[in-house]
């Protein structure tokens, strides 16, 4: 107690602001639940682990701790305590989801006062403690954890993916006084002989079937067919609708499963009373569950008809999944087998750790050394005793990373489901943010990519170059090897839907087959570019582009396009099988740059026409929901004709690499990224009291935008040095032989980026692994022929 007395002076009592980090350690992934328990300063109300305290003590100045063990106990099942649990979610890992191998357990928890140096003990509870003390301790307990607060702001006005929001037709829906009546039941397609799948227009009272699922059962369109050409906007499957008044309701106009809080009288309308109707079909979501656990990508990706053995140990350990994360999950755990990983954040973490910052859960390094120790260092991936009900604890929750990663970011920052390859770029631009002073280690992904253009009028040609992350491949469905298959295949398929008969789902689709060697084929085809402005003329004609690769990375990643959008503007997936090879050549893509015999286009003047956009037809671009930069690239290339026009180019363009980036018109020169020009903004930065270097350094990160360059520098206080004047931040390109081995890939299940699952597959010590969220097993059967991302590693010998 005395030397509890002699530090009182450092122990606060926490306000409403004060963030309390009582779930997880701000440094490690130690819990309540780890063996030593989790000390949370009463000071700043950090929770560390064992490993941290007493370098934090030293480091920090404050001795006083709260310590909290936390002990688990599994519930023995007594049997007969009701039904197993229903999988109502298409996710892994979340309420209603796959949850495997499921277990209740109870729990209780032990405290102590720890005060350093000494690590002397005090009990909790304790009647002598100072009241401050007292004080304290009860705010630690009562007050709501800092990760819960996090969470509970980054899903603030975010939809999780299961909750439906009201139609905008429900309030004052048209519902036509046609005299139709509805029975109970023996409904029938009115345009087939279908019998299920059967769906109520709200406003004709037609019934017609759905529309046909990816296995080629469910219905033959009819339900949207008459929607496009009556407009009548929302419709209810027969068959879900319960006496609560609840069914499947779909808004084609808004393009979504919706809620209809008016669909009883809606219903009654068409003399349907919901107190005699029963559930009899699958809603959408079961329908889709079905499919997806009955074959295919869910049982080959992971690998669920192999008995994988488990892996333990350093490099094996699983990221629990935290609300559809499996993106995030799969893309670090492929980042962190890259040594430039490892050298930056995990082999001087200590020294990171050592950074006393105000608040480490929010500093990126420390969370990116957090998760690189806690992946690699094997504390978190331990084989389970035998005598442990509870398996033992295995994988780590990326809870504090997600947080941070996702902050201001309306996708990253929700529990929906995300694409793995936008979040790998994502990830990317904050990495390239805190590398200002450091090596960067996505240098190991970056390429230059070189674009040729020829002028068709005057054959001179111009060279322009841009920096990558991925190498995004198209993928022919022409050149697929077992065209005459699929043909048979899709042929059987129309005739079950013409007749209304269904295909046998016992046996998988016939995918198409399709070599990696025609995916590079395609990417390196030489493109007819309309609208060039050629320098040579000073007007519009026509060229031919390449593109090549002016450098090769260390590692290389392969993005497969495998989403695109239907004729009916739903987003649709590829089912296809890549032959990826083990070992790749790509020596077909090398550029070769500008050549002795070619004369360059003339730069472009500052006398370059500016683009004309027809602002009409842009508004209805942005109304549809197009991103501004693409309609701008529809306009340009439609010559602002029509909104059909435009609408059917951004259609055929959706799947572009460049489809959302800064539009430059071809043939005209960019404004060179990152390029600091001496100007007004220098001298209204200065004014405002920054630092010459900073205001460099910000105008250079911004492209000389002002407002964001002071945005840039506040984001960053305390962490801007002095740089060289011609830094140049462009650099950092590596290049070297154009052999690779295949050593990862990731894989996506489902029907499209935002449902579904992913998994990944890992070549360590020369053995495939899968990461399935918290599971690491060793590979049986690695499904390299349906992944989404590939990364191969140069070979140096």
């Amino acid at each position: 107690m005395e030397d509890l007395i002699q530090n009182l002076g450092s122990v606060k009592v926490p306000k409403r602001e004060d963030k309390i980090y009582k779930d997880e350690c701000v440094y490690s992934f130690d819990t309540p639940e780890s063996p030593e328990g989790l000390y949370i300063s009463l000071s700043s109300f950090h929770g560390l682990g064992r490993d941290h305290l007493e370098r934090y003590s030293k480091k920090t100045g404050q001795n006083v701790f709260f310590n909290i063990r936390r002990t688990k106990q599994a519930i023995v099942d007594q049997g007969g305590d009701g039904p197993a649990k229903k999988i109502t979610r298409l996710a892994i890992g979340t309420p209603g989801g796959f949850v495997p191998d499921e277990q209740k357990f109870t729990y209780e928890d032990t405290y102590q006062i720890i005060v350093m140096p000494k690590f002397a003990v005090v009990d909790y509870p304790n009647n002598d403690l100072p009241e401050h003390v007292k004080n304290s301790i009860i705010g630690v307990l009562q007050g709501e954890s800092a990760m819960k607060v996090a969470e509970r702001e980054a899903l603030a006005g975010t939809w999780d993916g299961e909750a439906k929001v009201i139609s905008k037709h429900a309030a004052n829906l048209l519902q036509l006084d046609n005299g139709k009546k509805i029975p109970p039941s023996g409904w029938k397609c009115e345009r087939c002989d279908l019998t299920q799948n059967l769906w109520l227009n709200l406003t004709d009272g037609s019934i017609l079937c759905g529309r046909k699922f990816y296995d080629g059962t469910g219905g033959n369109d009819h339900a949207v067919e008459h929607y496009r050409t009556t407009g009548h906007p929302l419709a209810v499957k027969l068959g879900t609708i319960t006496k609560e008044g609840t069914g499947d309701v779909y808004s084609y106009d808004e393009d979504d499963m919706v809620d209809d809080p008016n669909l009883i009288v809606h219903l009654a309308h068409w003399g349907i009373n919901i107190a005699h109707l029963e559930k009899t079909e699958k809603s959408m979501v079961e329908l889709e569950l079905d499919l997806n656990q009955k074959f295919g990508e869910w049982v080959a990706l992971q690998e669920a008809a192999s008995k994988l053995t488990p892996v333990y140990g350093s490099g094996y350990t699983g990221l629990n999944n935290l609300g559809n994360s499996c993106y995030l999950n799969s893309v670090m755990q492929t980042i962190f087998v890259i040594p430039d990983f490892i050298q930056r954040f995990v082999d001087p973490a200590l020294d990171i750790f050592d950074g006393n910052t105000v608040d480490p859960a929010n500093d990126f390094n420390v969370q990116m050394a957090k998760l690189g120790v806690g992946l690699l260092s094997g504390k978190y991936s331990v084989a389970p005793e035998a005598e442990k009900e509870d398996g033992g604890r295995q994988g780590v929750p990326p809870r504090m990373f997600k947080s941070l990663i996702g902050k201001g970011h309306p996708g990253f920052s929700s529990t929906r489901q995300q694409d793995a390859q936008e979040f790998f770029l994502h990830f990317i631009n904050i990495l390239d943010r805190h590398s200002v002073h450091k090596a960067n280690p996505a240098d190991a992904f970056k390429f230059k990519v070189e674009e040729r253009y020829q002028c068709s009028s005057s054959n001179k040609v111009k060279y322009s170059y841009r920096p990558e992350y991925l190498l995004p491949l198209p993928i022919p469905l022409d050149a697929a090897t077992n065209l005459e298959e699929v043909a048979a295949y899709e042929a059987e398929k129309k005739d079950a839907e013409s007749s209304g008969r269904r295909l046998d789902t016992s046996t998988p689709p016939v995918r198409p087959h399709i070599k990696l060697s025609s995916c590079l084929e395609s990417f390196a085809r030489t493109e007819l570019v309309e609208q060039f402005y050629s320098t040579a003329l000073n007007e519009k004609t026509t060229a031919t582009k390449k593109t090549r690769l002016s450098t090769t990375p260390d590692y290389l990643l392969l993005h497969l396009k495998k989403f695109n959008v239907s004729e009916d503007w739903t987003p649709i997936k590829l089912d296809v099988a890549v032959e990826m090879p083990d070992i790749l050549d790509i020596s077909l893509l090398r550029g070769a740059g500008k050549q002795v015999d070619e004369e360059l286009l003339p730069e472009s003047a500052d006398s370059v026409p500016a683009p004309v956009y027809n602002e009409e037809i842009m508004g209805q671009l942005l109304e549809m929901g197009f991103h501004p930069e693409a309609c701008k690239r529809a306009l340009y290339f439609t010559e602002n004709k029509g909104l059909e026009a435009a609408t059917n180019w951004i259609m055929e363009h959706i799947a572009d690499s460049d489809f959302t980036d800064d539009f430059v018109p071809p043939g005209v020169d960019p404004t060179p990224s990152r390029n600091f020009v001496p100007g007004p903004g220098l001298d209204y930065l200065l004014n405002l009291g920054f630092t010459q270097e900073q205001a460099v350094r910000a105008l250079k990160a911004t492209d000389n935008n002002v407002e964001r360059a002071v945005d840039w520098i506040f984001s960053r206080q305390g962490d801007v040095e002095p740089v060289e004047m011609d830094e140049d931040k462009s650099e950092g390109f590596r290049d070297g032989g154009d052999r690779y081995k295949l050593v990862g890939f990731i894989s996506h299940m489902g029907t499209s980026t935002m449902v579904g699952h992913y998994v990944c597959h890992l070549l360590k010590d020369g053995r495939w692994v899968i990461f399935n969220d918290e599971k690491v097993a060793l590979s049986e059967n690695p499904p390299k022929e349906l992944g989404y991302i590939y990364m191969y590693q140069r070979i140096t010998s």
